[in-house]
């Protein structure tokens, strides 16, 4: 019995470890503090995006993939992101980001189903930003913690990573692209 506990304790904690040290919710802002190209929001979060993704559920299978157009627009230190999605299944959906630049490298960010004001730095070449997220009524109206990374690569294409946790567990997962459409960029 006692070596059962042991084993048991054992792998819980290389469990926590992986989970802390090694994954997607290790990284911080600090990673990317050196990184290029740099990511400036209002200069890369601007005009017109096309992007496409996919969503993953708890095991890990995609569920769902989208199409999306986005609209950054900023005055001053404020700024929105409007994105309409249509998704495989069907569905359409449509957000609006209001977009607050803040002191140093951080930011604010509202929408309508998010709950209270999302928390954002920009770092390098990436930005993180951790939110609460309310799911449509047709995919449960749960509230789900996010966590957004958005990378800027050499070409100005923006990759997005993102996790959704209920309860600490992971319970869906997205990939994306933010390709900026030709002509509305001054860069690269």
């Amino acid at each position: 019995m006692k070596i059962l506990t042991a084993l048991l304790l054992l792998i819980l904690a290389a469990t926590f470890a992986k989970t802390v040290l090694f994954s997607f919710r290790a990284q911080s802002a600090e990673n990317y503090a050196g990184t290029g190209p740099a990511f400036s929001m209002k200069e890369h979060l601007s005009g017109t995006f096309a992007s496409e993704g996919l969503i993953f559920g708890p095991t890990g299978k995609m569920t769902n993939s989208f199409v999306a157009q986005m609209e950054g627009e900023w005055e001053g230190d404020t700024g929105t992101l409007t994105e309409t999605f249509t998704y495989s299944n069907g569905r359409t959906q449509n957000r609006k980001w209001f977009l607050k630049l803040g002191e140093g490298s951080t930011f604010t960010a509202t929408a309508d189903d998010i709950v209270g004001e999302g928390q954002g730095v920009v770092s390098g070449s990436t930005v993180m930003i951790r939110y609460k997220i309310v799911l449509p009524p047709e995919a449960g109206g749960h509230t789900l913690s996010a966590t957004d990374w958005l990378y800027l690569t050499e070409d100005g294409v923006i990759m997005n990573k993102s996790e959704m946790r209920k309860y600490g567990l992971k319970v869906a997962e997205l990939i994306a692209t933010m390709r900026p459409i030709d002509g509305t960029k001054p860069w690269p």
